[in-house]
């Protein structure tokens, strides 16, 4: 069957596509984490992308690959989104291994590609590191990734929604976190683009924070979506009516 990016999960996938899924994650993490801290990078060594240049295009790497490869694998692209889909049923547990796997060699071999490029300077590190607390990020990558889990329960698994627009409102969701929590956190929200540049330049100083905060958020906005899904109908067949407008104006 069809892998479809409303649903979420694929049941009875043939093996062939589950490696077609596989190597999905593999190449749109690769894409996602070495355009986001290739941005990172050369804005730290040239300083001619400026902060607000990053977040926009962290927003719009993750757009188009969800456009890209939603189709085939779902595009988690972040073990954090992963694990939060199995709990809610919305994806297999048996395949979360092999998609944590795929999501942080992508991350990786992104990073070691970008040293190769750039050269390991300390200062051009574009790994996430707090420039506060620990707690301080803890509880903003808690948030923020909630707040990214939620957009993604919304856009990509209730039928209701307007599917086509998935990509745009995640991405717009990544622009809008990496703005807020970016100076303070880093705005990670995946623990795949924290550990894979830690890996490549051996800074692993407060790295729990970056694999706690965003796995826990995930769950919970998962969950908070959850909630309030009180019907899997459509929205017309909700409201009774051939136009949504129409009943809203009698209401």
């Amino acid at each position: 069957q069809k892998w479809q990016i409303r649903r979420g999960i694929c049941c009875h996938t043939k093996p062939l596509a589950t490696h077609l899924m596989i190597i999905a994650e593999i190449f749109g993490t690769y894409f996602l984490i070495f355009a986001g801290c290739g941005a990172v990078t050369v804005n730290k060594s040239k300083g001619q992308i400026t902060f607000p240049g990053v977040a926009i295009v962290w927003g719009l790497t993750v757009m188009v690959m969800v456009y890209s490869v939603g189709h085939i694998s779902g595009a988690h692209f972040n073990p954090a989104v992963t694990f939060a889909f199995a709990t809610v049923r919305r994806f297999p547990w048996r395949q979360v291994p092999a998609y944590v796997l795929a999501q942080m060699l992508g991350a990786t071999l992104a990073s070691g590609t970008l040293r190769l490029m750039f050269g390991g300077r300390h200062e051009h590190f574009p790994g996430t590191l707090p420039t506060g607390s620990d707690v301080q990020s803890l509880v903003l990558e808690f948030i923020i990734t909630f707040y990214l889990m939620f957009v993604i329960s919304g856009v990509s698994t209730d039928n209701r929604a307007i599917g086509e627009l998935a990509g745009l409102a995640v991405g717009a969701t990544i622009l809008l976190n990496v703005l807020i929590a970016g100076p303070v956190s880093g705005a990670s929200m995946n623990p795949a683009r924290t550990v894979g540049p830690a890996l490549i330049g051996s800074e692993y100083r407060s790295i729990w924070v970056y694999v706690v905060g965003p796995v826990a958020g995930a769950v919970a906005g998962a969950w908070a979506y959850n909630l309030i899904r009180f019907t899997n109908k459509p929205l017309r067949e909700i409201t009774k009516s051939t136009s949504f407008l129409r009943s809203m104006s009698r209401m």
